[in-house]
Parts: C-alpha cells; sequence; structure tokens
C-alpha cells in the first residue's frame, strides 16, 4: 500500500565514484534531511576501481526502486546528490525514462559532474584555476570507474531522448569551481527538453560549499533554499498525516 503519510530524499555522494561514502556524507545529508522535515536516504553504492562502470548506477536504481517498494509515491520522492552524484541522478532518470518507471517529484544537485571527458571543465580552467582540483586530476579519479569505456556510450554521455519527461531541477554551484560549466551544460539539457532547472551559481564558492558549513558562510543558504524547494515539490502531493521523524539510512550497500 502506498505510504501516502511519508517523503523522502534519496541521497547520491560524490567524489568520483572511487572515494566517500554515506559516512563522510552524513553531516550534509543531516542538515539537509533537518533543514526540509525529510528523511535522508544515502545509498552507499559500489566503488571503483574494484567496481567499475556501471556498478555505482545500477545501485543507485536498485536504491531507487527500493524506496518504491517500500511504497513510497513518487510524487513524494526528492533525489539530490553532489558532484558524480549528479551523473548518477539523470542517469537515474534517463533510465527511469528508458524503463518507463515513474519518476521523483525533483533533482537537488550540488555541483554536479556531468560531462565525464572534463572537456568543459578544462574550458571553465582556462577562464578560473578551480582551488580544489585540476580537470586533469579529476578525470583520472573518474577513469578508475569507467575505464575500458567509451565515453560516448548513452549511460556515460548521459543522452537524453526527445520527448522525456523530467522532473524539476534545482542546481547549485560555486563561482570559483571547474564544474560550474556541467551546471550550465546541465541545465541547457533539461530545458532542450522542456523542463525546468533553477541554476544558481554562488559567487566565489568552491566546489560542493554546501558541505562547508565551517568553511562557507553561504553554505547555510545555500542547503536551506535546497531544502525548501525539496519541501515545495515533496508537497504537490497532498500527504495524509504527518511525516515520520527524520532520520538517515542506507538501503543499499554491497
Amino acid at each position: 500500500m502506498p505510504r501516502t503519510d511519508s517523503a523522502a530524499v534519496l541521497y547520491l555522494h560524490g567524489s568520483a565514484y572511487a572515494i566517500c561514502s554515506a559516512r563522510t556524507h552524513r553531516g550534509l545529508a543531516s542538515r539537509l534531511s533537518r533543514e526540509s522535515g525529510v528523511p535522508v536516504f544515502v545509498v552507499d553504492y559500489r566503488l571503483a576501481p574494484e567496481h567499475p562502470f556501471p556498478a555505482a548506477a545500477n545501485d543507485v536504481e536498485r536504491a531507487y526502486r527500493w524506496l518504491l517498494e517500500q511504497g513510497y509515491e513518487p510524487g513524494r520522492i526528492a533525489v539530490a546528490g553532489d558532484s558524480a552524484g549528479g551523473h548518477l541522478a539523470l542517469d537515474l532518470i534517463i533510465d527511469n525514462a528508458r524503463r518507463r518507471a515513474p519518476q521523483p517529484a525533483a533533482v537537488v544537485l550540488f555541483s554536479p559532474l556531468i560531462d565525464l571527458t572534463f572537456d568543459l571543465a578544462e574550458d571553465r580552467e582556462r577562464l578560473r584555476r578551480d582551488p580544489m582540483i585540476s580537470a586533469a586530476g579529476a578525470r583520472a579519479l573518474t577513469m578508475l570507474y569507467t575505464s575500458g569505456q567509451k565515453p560516448d556510450i548513452p549511460r556515460l554521455r548521459l543522452a537524453v531522448e526527445s520527448g522525456t519527461s523530467l522532473p524539476p531541477f534545482l542546481v547549485q554551484a560555486g563561482g570559483a569551481e571547474m564544474l560550474v560549466a556541467d551546471a550550465e551544460y546541465l541545465r541547457g539539457i533539461v530545458e532542450a527538453n522542456a523542463g525546468t532547472c533553477a541554476l544558481e551559481i554562488w559567487p566565489d564558492q568552491m566546489h560542493v560549499f554546501q558541505a562547508l558549513p565551517r568553511i562557507s558562510p553561504e553554505a547555510g543558504p545555500a542547503l536551506g533554499h535546497a531544502a525548501r524547494f525539496i519541501r515545495t515539490e515533496l508537497d504537490r502531493l497532498p500527504a495524509d498525516a504527518a511525516l515520520p521523524p527524520t532520520r538517515i539510512e542506507t538501503p543499499c550497500s554491497d
């Protein structure tokens, strides 16, 4: 039976498919849960190089299906993520469309990685150097996941078929990071497919600054805005009762 009294955020952590976990992102997920009033489920997907493409993407699809099997209405699920989690999120949306699976209510992404060739990032580097990592360094990490694959295959290039119905997106990126180019590119993809994508570029901020409240004063306001966006989109499907207490779970682990 559908859990019409419940909502959930499915969170996809970043770090090039090779490092970090649900545990490392617990702080960010906890604050997003507290701000939105919604439980956040962090996917502890398998990591490269032990588990190359498409292991992480498949685990994300399984995690989303798990939420549906628990009775969560798709209109009461938001997908969120950062960095490589952005690529995984868009892959999930495209895969849902291909499988004719129901789409989530909304997608919220922090500094999403979309272009795995890093050509867009390198172009941005020529204008402003990223203070955290180079495009070449980031490419080397992601190649642990994509090794042996051609970069133009659909699930890596993220080809969106014409007519694909997309949920509303909110994308935040830092003005000092190279992946601001990917954020702009993602907005173009969504809008080219008649979707809506609110893009926020926070001046002089670094990669996934929302996770660094002790360093960035803008982290709190940005996360708060993302949480309000999630609540607004989730509330478009009325709940019959109060939401359950906020918590963090790891539904998919290998």
